[in-house]
C-alpha cells in the first residue's frame, strides 16, 4: 500500500490475486433489468419473504385461473335453466347477455334493480339499470343526498370473480322481463338468480361441465409448478386451503400440476398440508370439525397434520397451533377479498397476497394510455394555475374603490381590464373541463367498455381498489409472478404521499 507521504514506490499487484472483479472483466447489467410490469408483485405494505416460513394457497382463481367468459356463459345458462324450471317464463332461454359487462367491486341496489360503481368514499359515479346507463341526474337524486350503506339488506356487494355471473344474469333477466312489460320485484329476482347459481354448483352441474373440458375453462400456467418448486427449494413449506370439495380439487390439481415436473410424482407432493371444503370465511373464525380422508371415508382428525393426507374443515386457531409458528410468518395467497384476505387480516396476523387476474387488462390499458394520462395530468396542473389566477383577479376586483374617485376614468379602465381577465380565465377553465371530461371518457373506454378501471373511479381508488389497498399486503396477476423474485425478497412499499406533500 502506498501511504500518503511514503517514500516507497507503489507495489505492482497481480490481478489474479484480487478478490474483487476488475472493470470490464464481467459484463455490466443492462440499463433496465426491472421485472416487466405485467409480471411484477405490487406492494401495499413491506413484506420480508425471509421471515415467511409457510405459504398457503387458495385453489379457485388463485392456482387455477379460470377463463372468465367461458365460466360466466356456463353459469348464466345453468342459472336460466333452473329459474325457468322454478316458474320464470320460458322466453328467458333466449335472453341476450354480455359476459364483459360486470367487474368486481360493483354494488347491486335490490330496491331499484340498479348496478352501481363507487369510489373509495362510497360516492356513486356510474350506474346501470339493465344495460341502460343511468344519467348523472338519476345518480344524484338516488345516491348523492344520503350516505350509502353497502352492507345493509338493500344492497349486495360483488367482490369475487365467481359472482360476476350473478350480475350478468340479473341485468339480462331484468331487461328481458321489462321489455315485455312485466312488473318486477328486483330483490326477489336477484335472490332467485343467486339461488339458481348456488343450486348449479351444489348439484355438481358446473363442476361436471368444467372437468369434462378443462382446457375450455382453465388457463393453465406453465410456470406454476416451477414457482412452487422454487419456494419449496428455498425452505418454505406450502399448504393448500380451498373451499372446493376433494374430488374436484384432486381433478383440478392433477390437471394443473400432475405431470408438470419429473421431480414430483403427484401434485400433493408440492404441499405439506392439504385442506379441502374449508368453508372460508367461517374457517377463519370458529370453523368446523377437522376431518381426514381415509379408505373408510371421512374420519375425525386428531394429532398433527400428515403430509400426503387430505383434510376437510378445521379452523384458524387449530391450524396455527399445529404449525407452531407466529401468524406473521404465514403468507396466504388468495383471490377473494372477504373470504381469503379480509378475514385472515381481521382474525390473525397472517400476511396476505392477492391474485388479481384482471391486472392483465389494467396494465395493458395503462401502458397504452401513457400519452392520454400525461395529458390529463397536464390539464389538472393547468386548471390549478388558472384557479389561482381566478382568485387573484377576483381579489383585485373586490379591492377596487367602490366610491367615485377623482381619477374616475383610470379606475373604470382598471375594472374593465380585470373583467376581461376574469372572462378569459373562466373561458379557459370551461375548455379544460370539457377536454378533461372527453379524456376521462376516452380513458375509461380503454380500461373497460362499461365501468372504466377496476381499481380507480373518478380520480380516486374505487371501492374495490380501496379493499385491495387495505387488506392485501402485496398483489399480482398470478402466482407465477413470484417466480421473478428471490424467495428471500423484501418487497418494499412505495413512499405514500399525502396531498400536502405533492
Amino acid at each position: 500500500m502506498n501511504l500518503k507521504g511514503s517514500s516507497q514506490p507503489p507495489q505492482r499487484i497481480d490481478p489474479r490475486q484480487l478478490g474483487l472483479p476488475l472493470p470490464g472483466l464481467i459484463q455490466s447489467a443492462p440499463d433496465n433489468v426491472a421485472v416487466p410490469r405485467a409480471e411484477r408483485v405490487f406492494v401495499n405494505r413491506t413484506l420480508h419473504m425471509s421471515s415467511i416460513d409457510w405459504i398457503g394457497f387458495d385453489m379457485d382463481y388463485t392456482l387455477a385461473i379460470y377463463r372468465q367468459a367461458a365460466m360466466d356463459t356456463l353459469s348464466v345458462q345453468e342459472t336460466v335453466k333452473r329459474m325457468v324450471a322454478h316458474g320464470y317464463p320460458s322466453h328467458l332461454h333466449n335472453i341476450v347477455y354480455d359476459t364483459r359487462f360486470p367487474i368486481r367491486g360493483l354494488l347491486i341496489d335490490k330496491r331499484y334493480g340498479h348496478v352501481l360503481k363507487m369510489d373509495r368514499h362510497k360516492v356513486v359515479h356510474k350506474g346501470y339499470h339493465g344495460m341502460r346507463l343511468l344519467s348523472q341526474n338519476d345518480l344524484e337524486e338516488l345516491y348523492h343526498h344520503k350516505r350509502i350503506r353497502p352492507h345493509t339488506a338493500r344492497y349486495h356487494w360483488i367482490d369475487t370473480l365467481f359472482a360476476l355471473s350473478e350480475v350478468t344474469a340479473f341485468v339480462a333477466i331484468v331487461e328481458a322481463l321489462e321489455r315485455r312489460g312485466e312488473r318486477i320485484n328486483y330483490a326477489r329476482v336477484f335472490r332467485d338468480v343467486r339461488l339458481a347459481i348456488d343450486e348449479a354448483h351444489a348439484d355438481g352441474a358446473v363442476h361436471r361441465t368444467i372437468l369434462s373440458d378443462l382446457p375450455t375453462f382453465i388457463d393453465r400456467d406453465p410456470l406454476l409448478a416451477r414457482t412452487l418448486h422454487k419456494l419449496r427449494s428455498s425452505g418454505k413449506r406450502l399448504f393448500l386451503l380451498t373451499n372446493s370439495p376433494w374430488p374436484y380439487t384432486d381433478a383440478m390439481m392433477k390437471y394443473l400440476l400432475g405431470s408438470a415436473m419429473n421431480e414430483y410424482k403427484g401434485w400433493q407432493q408440492y404441499f405439506d398440508i392439504v385442506v379441502c371444503s374449508a368453508k372460508k370465511p367461517l374457517w377463519f373464525a370458529e370453523g368446523t370439525t377437522l376431518s381426514r380422508h381415509e379408505a373408510a371415508g371421512l374420519q375425525p382428525a386428531s394429532g398433527p397434520f400428515e403430509k400426503g393426507k387430505v383434510y376437510e374443515g378445521g379452523n384458524l386457531k387449530g391450524f396455527e397451533q399445529h404449525l407452531g409458528v407466529p401468524g406473521s410468518s404465514i403468507l396466504y395467497v388468495g383471490d377473494h377479498i372477504y373470504g381469503d384476505i379480509l378475514r385472515s387480516k381481521k382474525e390473525s396476523a397472517w400476511r396476505t397476497a392477492m391474485i388479481i387476474q384482471e391486472l392483465d387488462a389494467e396494465i395493458s390499458a395503462h401502458e397504452t394510455l401513457t400519452h392520454e394520462l400525461a395529458q390529463l395530468q397536464h390539464l389538472e396542473l393547468s386548471r390549478q394555475k388558472l384557479e389561482d389566477e381566478l382568485r387573484f383577479y377576483q381579489l383585485r376586483f373586490r379591492e377596487l374603490p367602490r366610491h367615485k374617485q377623482p381619477d374616475e376614468t383610470e379606475a373604470e379602465q382598471e375594472k374593465r381590464r380585470i373583467k376581461r381577465q376574469l372572462e378569459r380565465v373562466r373561458a379557459e377553465l370551461r375548455e379544460i373541463a370539457a377536454e378533461h371530461a372527453r379524456l376521462d371518457e376516452y380513458i375509461d373506454q380503454h380500461f373497460h367498455p362499461y365501468w372504466g378501471s377496476l381499481l380507480k373511479e373518478h380520480h380516486e381508488m374505487s371501492s374495490f381498489g380501496l379493499q385491495v389497498d387495505l387488506y392485501a399486503d402485496v398483489y399480482m396477476r398470478r402466482v407465477s409472478c413470484l417466480m421473478q423474485y428471490s424467495p428471500e425478497q423484501t418487497f418494499h412499499s412505495p413512499r405514500e404521499l399525502m396531498p400536502h406533500e405533492l
